[in-house]
């Protein structure tokens, strides 16, 4: 946002720095998924994006780290497509070696001993955090199931959890996957579900303390609130509705500033699967058939036949159609 529209506004800072709006449901998580890490298993926190995933993770292993009961490790690695088991392993050798000039060792079998060892050592349980996990390859997380094995059956414990879109869920769902699927404990983050109005209030109070109640009419606000369902859109939109409402010199932002942002399509079919994790290429590689039909099958302009066709198999995998 520009900074003479904050300014215009009476905001202190921008949108997406206004904190951390924690729900009750946040809080449930939280204590679930820290008591399930002293078992030693394959977690999987799982919520629509924008929904708050990432700062929820940032919120629970700064917690975790705090409070030293439990050993944070978390991947690094930005390119999910692209990262094996080896990599993983690496981001625990990094966040759990306390010596000095270690050197990881490069050989298969000396690295998982290696390993095992310096958990042992720790003494305290470990989970390893990986963001984005959708995009982990599925010999991934057979790799990882085992490794959380292989460290059990001598004397660790060891938990992974994995954070990402719905699309994971449902991966982990199909019977390819069920040697995965069945052994993982699944955490679904509600985000500001049911709290859009209350999120909207607090996002307002953060960022424009002194003009919180004069940013938004109170049609506005309760469209705004409406029409929106995470903290992504609503920082999104309502920096867009600011915007536009400043180049007409408007104060406060109106009902009809709000209507003519809004993306008409916002609600679409595409935009939809996009924030379950499906985009184009995920639903080609899903359904097996060619991207462009896919992108045919979403505006509309597949024969009829056809359309339900790709509708129930889409039904089937768990997608929302």
């Amino acid at each position: 946002m520009q900074s003479e529209v904050m300014k215009h506004f009476g905001l202190i800072r921008g949108l997406p720095r206004a904190g951390y709006f924690e729900t009750a449901q946040q809080r449930r998580v939280f204590d679930d998924i820290k008591i399930a890490i002293h078992g030693g298993q394959l977690l999987a926190l799982v919520g629509l994006v924008g929904c708050g995933k990432t700062t929820t993770l940032h919120r629970l292993t700064a917690a975790l780290r705090d409070e030293r009961e439990i050993l944070v490790s978390q991947s690094l690695a930005v390119d999910k497509h692209r990262i094996n088991l080896g990599t993983l392993m690496l981001a625990l050798f990094y966040d759990l070696v306390t010596e000095k000039d270690f050197k990881v060792p490069t050989q298969p079998e000396k690295r998982e001993r290696k390993l095992i060892e310096v958990i042992a050592k720790r003494k305290k349980p470990v989970a390893l955090f990986v963001d984005e996990a959708h995009d982990l390859h599925p010999k991934t997380l057979v790799g990882l199931k085992r490794l959380v094995e292989l460290v059990q059956n001598n004397g660790g414990t060891l938990s992974v959890v994995l954070v990402g879109h719905p699309k994971l869920r449902n991966d982990l769902r199909r019977p390819a996957l069920e040697e995965i699927g069945a052994r993982t404990t699944l955490f679904w983050l509600d985000g500001i579900k049911g709290q859009e109005l209350a999120y909207l209030d607090w996002l307002l109070e953060q960022c424009a303390p002194a003009a919180a109640a004069e940013l938004l009419t109170p049609e506005a606000r309760e469209r705004l609130a409406a029409a929106l369902s995470t903290p992504l859109q609503i920082e999104q939109y309502l920096t867009l509705a600011l915007e536009a409402a400043y180049q007409v010199g408007q104060k406060p932002v109106t009902l009809e500033v709000i209507e003519a942002v809004l993306a008409a399509d916002i609600d679409a079919l595409e935009a939809t699967l996009t924030r379950y994790g499906y985009n184009t290429r995920a639903l080609a590689d899903l359904l097996n058939v060619r991207p462009t039909e896919i992108r045919s099958f979403l505006h509309g302009q597949l024969a009829p036949g056809r359309t339900q066709e790709l509708h129930g198999q889409l039904l089937a995998a768990g997608l929302p159609v």
